[in-house]
């Protein structure tokens, strides 16, 4: 982008005119058509760009047209952690700029357990929702499973499983999606991570039982769309993201429900040595490493 810049600028003193010349309502319209990246790249050229960069205009197009409400949950999370209510005064102090820029950031709550954010490239809302907001049987026992603390979650925890027979994971989420289509992912880890002399490492002596039977992924919504998957757990060692399925946001001014679930209840073997680390949502075809469909 760099030659680009150097072309539509100009530089000063070179009796050449370029975008830096026009007037800042002009410069405007020409950022309102690009990606949020690139106007904050331009922003910084000078202080015409800056100002126009700083447009509402520009950064309400770019928001979700329920924006007012999850300004309100970030804000809800950040309050609620500092013993405060939500601010509405906070809330309308804002320029939609700085709104965009909370919205990208992430956005704990749930007690810390959930987070949202809006992805810049595709305006959806990516979430992550921690193992510890999971309804996960035998979670209490610890001759089943175990919280284990590791630096690989961002929640800086993980469930682990050390030997059960009833496998059963099941979580549920009510949000005002922006509308688009969603893909539903459960990330794990087979295997214990570790670390030894300040290397990662994978403790793999309790892995056993997933090459017998597949593991089942399901999920539904309240207006009835449904989607099952499955696969057998392999590749010690690695965290993965297991698609469980897509589902379709067509108004963002309801709460879209979706419950979804992980289970494998065979009852002739045992399982054990996985990780349970969290249920990402993104926005459809936004991931592409490491992930596994049926």
């Amino acid at each position: 982008m760099g030659a680009w810049l150097s072309s539509v600028v100009g530089s000063e003193g070179d009796g050449v005119g370029g975008l830096g010349d026009l007037p800042e309502g002009c410069i405007a319209e020409v950022l309102r058509r690009l990606d949020a990246p690139d106007i904050c790249q331009l922003m910084r050229i000078n202080r015409t760009f800056l100002d126009a960069g700083s447009s509402d205009f520009i950064w309400e197009e770019k928001l979700p047209r329920n924006y007012g409400y999850l300004v309100k949950k970030a804000l809800e999370g950040e309050e609620k952690a500092e013993g405060l209510g939500a601010n509405t005064e906070k809330l309308r102090a804002f320029v939609k700029k700085d709104v965009y820029a909370l919205l990208c950031r992430r956005n704990s709550f749930d007690g810390g357990n959930k987070e949202f954010w809006l992805d810049k490239s595709t305006g959806g809302i990516c979430m992550q929702i921690s193992s510890k907001a999971l309804s996960i049987t035998g979670i209490d026992d610890r001759r089943y499973w175990n919280y284990i603390p590791t630096e690989e979650s961002r929640f800086g925890a993980v469930a682990y499983l050390v030997q059960i027979w009833w496998l059963e994971v099941r979580g549920e989420i009510e949000f005002p999606f922006p509308e688009g289509t969603y893909s539903l992912f459960f990330r794990l880890y087979l295997g214990k991570p570790s670390r030894r002399l300040g290397r990662r490492s994978c403790i793999t002596d309790n892995i056993h039982g997933w090459d017998l039977k597949p593991v089942r992924f399901q999920l539904s919504t309240l207006d009835g769309q449904q989607m099952q998957s499955k696969a057998y757990l392999a590749e010690p060692g690695m965290w993965s993201c297991h698609h469980v399925g897509d589902f379709v946001v067509n108004r963002s001014d309801e709460v879209t429900r979706v419950k979804f679930s992980l289970v494998q209840i065979d009852c002739t073997h045992t399982k054990g040595g996985l990780c349970v680390d969290s249920v990402l949502i993104e926005p459809k075809g936004l991931r592409q490493d490491n992930i596994y469909c049926a």
